[in-house]
């Protein structure tokens, strides 16, 4: 949809319903009617207040410089539309980057990868991307926003991230209706910024909620077989129960941070670790803490066997990835 801050404002409805929005208008077809307004932040506001009116009416709504309509979408998700045009327009342009966080591995402390974390930016504001990812899904741009977003994370690499060095990469597997179709862009950009395949970690984001665990698991087959490895993020948390990880054998598991939290002192957080690294063992999963914000977190994950850890202890996001570790930096 083309936004236009003035213009001409349509109403459409295959039934024979009253006009639900007061003001002059004009009849544009059957059952299609067309209103003049000057200031679209306005319109948004005359519309809002009728919107579940408009909603369970079954009215649709388009907008356009001429008096000539353009398509037709439902009331609801045209308000979306017009309420977060300044975040669709973000997405739609491809306004963010990736911001790298460190992972070491325990053993040495040494620099093991990074994971790719979106930041949006339209040079005026500074954009959360969760709520990005949020409007995204109200707007219908969730498939656009994650195929970019995977674009961005393999794009950073070069001239950045040594070979043999991981990227880990969120993706958002609701999006992915045909795992051979939809992850062939994908393929594509790793093939083109010659990136080695081996080197690409994908990880199931914490905000989804799966419903087909099938699905995931021929979305997963799908990466494994480019040679990809895949992650199952935030263990311990909404669906990423300990369970999945007998169902799914992911490469890695990332824990919630919420059992990192002061892992060294609370008792409850140190059996739950214990039970993961007992399973992630007997599956030959690797597993990652995340969420390192103390010393005393980072030694406990290292002494009970973990593999690999991140957080603002070892380093936050940077725009520009941060030199190789040293073990006297941690201990």
């Amino acid at each position: 949809m083309e936004y236009h801050e003035k213009g001409f404002f349509f109403l459409h409805n295959e039934r024979p319903h009253p006009v639900p929005l007061t003001g002059n208008f004009q009849k544009a077809g059957p059952n299609t009617y067309a209103f003049q307004y000057d200031d679209l932040n306005e319109l948004y506001g005359r519309l809002s207040s009728i919107e579940s009116l408009m909603t369970s009416d079954g009215w649709s709504c388009s907008i356009n410089c001429s008096r000539q309509h353009g398509a037709f979408l439902p009331a609801r998700k045209f308000l979306h539309l017009i309420k977060h045009r300044k975040m669709v327009n973000v997405i739609q342009q491809g306004e963010f980057k990736s911001h790298l966080q460190p992972i070491i591995a325990l053993d040495d402390f040494s620099l093991y990868g990074y994971e790719s974390l979106l930041r949006a930016d339209n040079g005026i504001d500074r954009i959360n991307p969760a709520e990005l990812f949020e409007v995204a899904s109200l707007t219908g741009f969730h498939s656009m926003l994650d195929q970019k977003a995977r674009k961005s994370a393999i794009e950073c690499r070069q001239g950045q991230i040594e070979p043999g060095t991981k990227s880990f990469i969120n993706f958002l597997p609701s999006t992915i209706y045909n795992p051979e179709f939809c992850l062939r862009h994908t393929f594509k950009i790793v093939n083109e910024c010659g990136v080695n395949p081996k080197d690409l970690v994908f990880e199931v984001v914490e905000t989804e909620k799966i419903d087909d665990v099938n699905h995931l698991r021929s979305v997963l087959d799908v990466y494994k077989r480019e040679g990809m490895k895949v992650a199952l993020d935030d263990v311990g948390s909404g669906f990423a129960t300990v369970e999945m990880l007998t169902l799914l054998k992911p490469d890695y598991v990332k824990i919630d941070r919420s059992f990192i939290d002061h892992c060294d002192q609370v008792e409850q957080n140190q059996e739950f670790l214990r039970k993961v690294m007992k399973i992630a063992g007997e599956l030959d999963i690797l597993v990652l803490a995340e969420g390192i914000e103390r010393r005393e977190e980072l030694l406990f994950c290292k002494d009970i066997g973990m593999h690999y850890a991140q957080g603002y202890f070892i380093g936050k996001p940077t725009e520009e990835a941060l030199m190789p570790f040293a073990e006297s930096q941690f201990v």
